[in-house]
């Protein structure tokens, strides 16, 4: 997850003023993966249970953020955090809410909430139109990778958001993440995604030799720009 894009500040600024995750708030972030977004938590002041069943994936934010006071690594789930009634202010989750069975996640975060805590579902979703580059590399997705157009967090929508939250109610906010990579981190960053062809097929050749081209054509200085809409979906259960 090395070349997994990050957080935009926008993003934690929000948190604060809107939803009162302030420092020294207890959080959960649940699906946590390498941690790239505990991280940020943990930078702000918080204590975080970071909450991942992938042993794989817990072990190297172990390694990362151990030094951090507030860091508590937990071998939980969405369903089943392993977190006791009432211990958190709130619960955070970026770009893993796919992987969770809806229903027993709800009853779940409700349990693990303190009174009035709220819960936050996080997405970085690529501005297929920002630009030419952006257009291409959808389109060469699209030719290469079958699986692309049915990945899950694509397809939730607002239907998906009400059935989840309290009485239906939810409100969202978008931020503009923008970062600018080189081609080892565009290759990174392509083949972390699990639609993608994997590495020693005849397929992942020629997705390398087409993202090179793609690559060649629009970079400036050794950098592609790869813009990002930070979405946030948040509130009660």
């Amino acid at each position: 997850m090395k070349y997994r894009p990050g957080y935009p500040q926008a993003l934690l600024d929000y948190l604060d003023d809107k939803l009162g995750i302030s420092t020294g708030s207890v959080l959960a972030d649940v699906g946590s993966g390498t941690g790239i977004f505990t991280r940020l938590l943990l930078e702000s002041g918080h204590r975080v249970y970071a909450v991942e069943p992938n042993k794989e994936m817990r072990e190297a934010a172990e390694s990362q953020l151990g030094g951090y006071d507030g860091f508590v690594s937990i071998d939980g789930s969405a369903e089943q955090t392993q977190l006791a009634d009432a211990t958190v202010d709130a619960v955070l989750s970026a770009q893993a809410f796919h992987w969770f069975d809806p229903g027993p996640t709800s009853m779940e975060f409700r349990r693990i909430l303190k009174p009035g805590g709220t819960v936050s579902l996080i997405w970085n979703k690529r501005d297929v139109e920002r630009n030419a580059f952006a257009a291409e590399y959808d389109q060469l997705l699209k030719r290469i990778a079958p699986d692309y157009e049915n990945v899950k967090h694509m397809r939730l929508g607002d239907a998906d958001y009400r059935a989840f939250f309290s009485q239906g109610l939810y409100t969202k906010a978008v931020f503009e993440n923008d970062q600018y990579i080189t081609y080892e981190e565009l290759l990174g960053r392509a083949s972390s995604s699990s639609y993608t062809p994997l590495p020693g097929s005849e397929s992942y050749q020629l997705f390398v030799q087409e993202l090179e081209a793609l690559f060649a054509a629009h970079q400036k200085d050794g950098l592609v720009p790869f813009h990002y809409a930070t979405e946030l979906y948040y509130g009660r259960m």
